[in-house]
């Protein structure tokens, strides 16, 4: 397993001369310093207050949390999204509060568990004074259909100076096409499966070419030239990506380096699904949708969403290193997560739609001048990004947000801004430390002790030596919720 190597700051103290003797020996000072062992992570080596004058908002489709290197898979290539894990603060215990693209996003740009707020994210910098522009997906899109398209889906025009959408033929691209849950492999345009078609979520092309014409590739390049023209701030700029949300698209050199034979597909067991009750089992499970027939092509969908989340990193690297050909790292934080995770046969599910662990667990790396680098186990929620960025602005931040402030997490990374994490489905989602506890509006439940269960087998939820742990998150749940 690839583990982060985690990388602090060096603590240099600035001393004030104060006599001729002071002065000379300064230089002397600061060198011991340079050499003396790093600080605690917990420490910061200066405010950040008044240099963020920038906002690089880096938002991923359907991508598992468990999947960049730098949250421990070993296999998936994702260099730039772990050279930004090395410059910042990776949250290992970040949640989604939606768990389908439109009302996660909606929750994120808003600060609100469920529906609308007053004013986005991105509307709220604008009016203080931010060029705000979105490129790709932010808001909710249909993924292929606006793509196809090139419409705007969802969009809250009010919330951006300017807005870009970045088309593309989706599973159009002529290439190698499959449609892995019939088995279907074929060079052929006609017949594919696409916008609105039952079978989309299956579907991979591997094709010959440098991926420029790609959504996520557009994204990328219309990025890069925003950041140039507005490279004197102050920003806020959120890149959309698509992948790898299905289609799984990508040049032949993205796939290369995952031959499916080599692919390890989640554990099954026997019976699994008999202790989680109806609201929770997922529509999409391998013996409705037929893929249960073909083993070989589960492993083929993991090669290919592979191949989608390396591919997308590329994307990612080509704007870092923008930022950094221009001298905008001092001054610009930079945020990089998903709407939510996805199934990948974990239980037999596929896509998202539920509450389950691979769902609502997500990826968060935060990258902020002034702060230092390390790993955080604290919980946090997608609702806090609006928050956060307000106060690493010195923005106010308005009335009616739901989520808090990460600043603290960032500056102690042992600090914690709340016991547990919201999410929302059919079902009610409490994950703490030690639980996941989850509420169906039927009064059925779902309990899982995930430190010795982290692939949420068993159901605790109706053993009766576990009434008073289920108990007692019922009321912390029915707390949480309340004026929510």
């Amino acid at each position: 397993m690839i583990r982060l190597r985690q990388i602090q700051f060096e603590k240099v103290y600035s001393v004030w001369p104060v006599c001729l003797t002071l002065l000379l020996h300064c230089g002397s000072y600061l060198q011991a310093a340079a050499q003396s062992p790093p600080p605690e992570a917990g420490n910061v080596l200066q405010d950040s207050a008044g240099r963020i004058r920038n906002v690089l908002f880096i938002v991923s489709d359907d991508l598992r949390a468990s999947v960049p290197g730098c949250y421990g898979d070993s296999f998936c290539q994702t260099p730039n999204i772990d050279r930004l894990a090395k410059q910042g603060l990776v949250f290992d215990s970040a949640y989604c509060q939606g768990t389908v693209c439109g009302p996660s996003r909606t929750s994120f740009m808003y600060s609100r568990y469920r529906g609308r707020g007053t004013v986005t994210l991105g509307q709220h910098l604008k009016n203080s004074g931010y060029y705000s522009a979105r490129v790709g997906k932010i808001f909710h899109m249909r993924v292929p259909g606006d793509i196809i398209a090139g419409t705007d889906g969802e969009d809250r025009p009010e919330t951006w100076t300017e807005r870009f959408n970045s088309p593309g033929q989706e599973a159009h691209t002529p290439g190698n096409y499959a449609c892995l849950n019939l088995n279907i492999f074929t060079t052929e345009l006609e017949g594919r499966q696409s916008t609105a078609m039952p079978h989309r979520m299956f579907v991979s092309v591997d094709y010959e070419g440098d991926g420029s014409d790609q959504p996520d590739h557009k994204t990328a390049t219309k990025t890069i030239e925003l950041l140039r023209e507005h490279k004197d701030g102050p920003f806020f700029i959120a890149a959309g990506f698509v992948r790898p949300h299905y289609p799984m698209v990508a040049p032949q050199q993205y796939f290369e380096p995952y031959p499916w034979q080599n692919m390890l597909v989640p554990e099954q067991r026997l019976g699994d699904l008999d202790d989680i009750p109806e609201l929770g089992v997922n529509s999409s499970r391998s013996a409705l949708n037929g893929i249960d027939n073909y083993p070989d092509n589960q492993k083929r969908m993991w090669a290919a969403y592979y191949a989608a989340v390396t591919f997308m990193d590329q994307q990612v690297g080509r704007m870092l290193d923008e930022l950094d050909r221009l001298g905008l790292r001092d001054s610009t934080a930079v945020i990089f997560t998903s709407d939510h995770g996805y199934h990948l046969g974990d239980h037999t599910f596929w896509q998202k739609a539920d509450v389950h662990e691979q769902v609502i667990r997500v990826p968060l790396i935060m990258s902020v001048p002034g702060m230092p680098r390390g790993r955080s186990d604290s919980f946090v929620e997608l609702v806090d990004l609006f928050p956060t960025v307000c106060e690493l602005t010195s923005l106010e931040t308005p009335p009616g947000l739901h989520g808090t402030s990460l600043v603290p997490i960032l500056k102690d990374h042992l600090a914690s801004t709340k016991e547990g994490a919201l999410s929302f489905a059919k079902g009610t989602s409490w994950r703490t430390k030690d639980w996941a506890y989850i509420q169906y509006p039927d009064a059925t439940s779902e309990l899982y002790d995930m430190r010795n269960d982290p692939g949420q087998f068993t159901n605790l939820a109706d053993d009766p030596g576990y009434s008073a742990i289920k108990d007692r998150l019922s009321q912390q749940l029915a707390k949480r919720l309340d004026g929510f």
